[in-house]
């Protein structure tokens, strides 16, 4: 193992529990890496305009930037890189194979791998993702200037998926399953309500959706009402990123971990966490916490 460098702390994802944990573990002064996947910030990056983060106003990816450096200005090092597998290490530590083909060792791992989109189950959404069905507004909104798309779903980043195509689109429709939109919060759907061109189409479900021949869609509904578009966009919950862990680690039906169960020397944070709000602020504060535990966990066996 003499090639192999050993870290005080490896963390997994470079989100803002990520980058919390980095800044908290390097300024403590623990050897620290981070394994950031291939996108810094993680669902952060993808927001255009962050106004609920205390302290910041500018773009998800901005604030990850500036999250970055200041973590490694206390000596954190972060690889672009994404874990295939962890297991435990014969001194107790933890082995992480990464994409790269390379092997990080660590006395402790923090899971901050975050979560992802919840895939649309429904005929024909699978073979139209990239030609017509999209999981990020921001990152395909502007293929749709001028053009009429759906928006599924009914919380909070759908609703602010809707807003921010209503200002390159015709025409936003936002498909919603139930009566109202109750688990958004009030400003966004006082926003989506003060929106022309944005219609609410509640109790309303799709089934399957299809290329026309003039290469539009046409998005059937389970009462067979049709809706024709040019692109939809999901937004209809996510599920967490554990999928590279063992069958050992205990997860909820959405594959987030619980800290009180997890093997000694691992720590999580961020939307990976059972039980917290999906909000940069309890990413942060999550961050925060699995960093001090860590560090206390590695001061203990000193």
């Amino acid at each position: 193992m003499s090639d192999v460098n050993i870290y005080d702390v490896i963390i997994l994802g470079s989100g803002p529990a990520g980058l919390t944990a980095a800044l908290y573990c390097a300024r403590g002064g623990k050897s620290t890496i981070v394994l950031g996947g291939t996108v810094l910030g993680g669902q952060m990056a993808g927001i255009a305009k962050l106004e609920n983060y205390p302290g910041f106003r500018g773009s998800g990816s901005e604030l990850a930037e500036f999250m970055k450096s200041q973590a490694e200005s206390f000596g954190a090092e972060i690889k672009f890189v994404s874990a295939k597998s962890i297991s435990g290490d014969a001194d107790g530590g933890f082995s992480v194979m990464c994409d790269d083909g390379n092997r990080y060792v660590g006395n402790t791992v923090i899971i901050a791998t975050g979560a992802s989109p919840r895939k649309l189950d429904i005929t024909g959404a699978r073979e139209l993702v990239g030609h017509g069905v999209s999981y990020c507004a921001t990152c395909d909104g502007f293929f749709y200037y001028g053009k009429d798309v759906i928006v599924m779903g009914g919380g909070n980043s759908a609703l602010n998926d809707a807003l921010y195509l209503a200002d390159v689109a015709k025409n936003v429709k936002i498909v919603y399953r139930k009566g109202s939109f109750t688990r958004a919060e009030a400003v966004l759907r006082q926003r989506v309500a003060e929106r022309e061109n944005i219609e609410c189409l509640f109790n309303t479900d799709l089934k399957s959706v299809e290329k026309t021949d003039d290469d539009r869609l046409v998005a059937t509904t389970l009462d067979e009402q049709k809706i024709i578009a040019d692109g939809i966009f999901v937004a209809i919950g996510h599920e967490a990123n554990t999928d590279y862990l063992t069958e050992d680690v205990v997860r909820d039906n959405m594959g987030r971990l619980a800290p009180s169960v997890m093997p000694k020397g691992m720590f999580v944070a961020g939307d990976v966490h059972s039980d917290i709000k999906m909000q940069i602020a309890t990413a942060v504060g999550t961050g925060c916490t699995a960093a001090m535990d860590a560090i206390a966990y590695l001061n203990s066996r000193s």
